[in-house]
């Protein structure tokens, strides 16, 4: 079993009411090893200047974080079977809607995956196969629907 963290820190100006919804979302993630992430609401939730358009928002990490997972699972995979990726890019989209319940979520993340090999690639079926085991072997894309747990200190 392994376990992950990550430090979420928002801080509140003393000037701010808080209460009258008019507060800044901009706050910070900090990782094992001292990597920081200025991170944010989206603009496309919470509207200028209550939220910043530089960061990181949380709907754009879980788009790259499940990207990131199905190359780092592809890249195994290829390297297992003697294909040499030379790059691996991804432009990967998410869409934020109403989910059954009728529940803002992001319902759907659609990959696009672009391969340069160096030496023997595989063919359009093998490499379509790779992806579809990639997918199934990726943890995040098995975590999708993870209960969330709260635990007050």
């Amino acid at each position: 079993m392994s376990h992950y963290q990550a430090t979420v820190l928002w801080q509140r100006p003393p000037d701010v009411a808080f209460t009258d919804g008019r507060y800044s979302r901009v706050h910070l993630w900090r990782f094992d090893g001292g990597v920081e992430v200025p991170a944010s609401a989206s603009p496309h939730v919470v509207p200028l200047p209550f939220s910043a358009a530089e960061p990181v928002d949380p709907e754009e990490a879980y788009v790259a974080a499940l990207a990131s997972c199905h190359m780092l699972t592809f890249l195994s995979i290829a390297a297992r079977r003697r294909f040499v990726v030379d790059r691996y890019g991804d432009t990967a989209e998410g869409v934020m809607e109403k989910n059954g319940d009728g529940r803002l979520a992001v319902t759907r993340v659609v990959l696009n995956p672009r391969v340069a090999y160096v030496g023997p690639a595989p063919d359009r079926t093998v490499e379509e196969a790779m992806h579809h085991a990639a997918h199934e072997q990726c943890f995040l894309a098995n975590s999708v629907r993870t209960m969330i747990e709260t635990r007050l200190g």
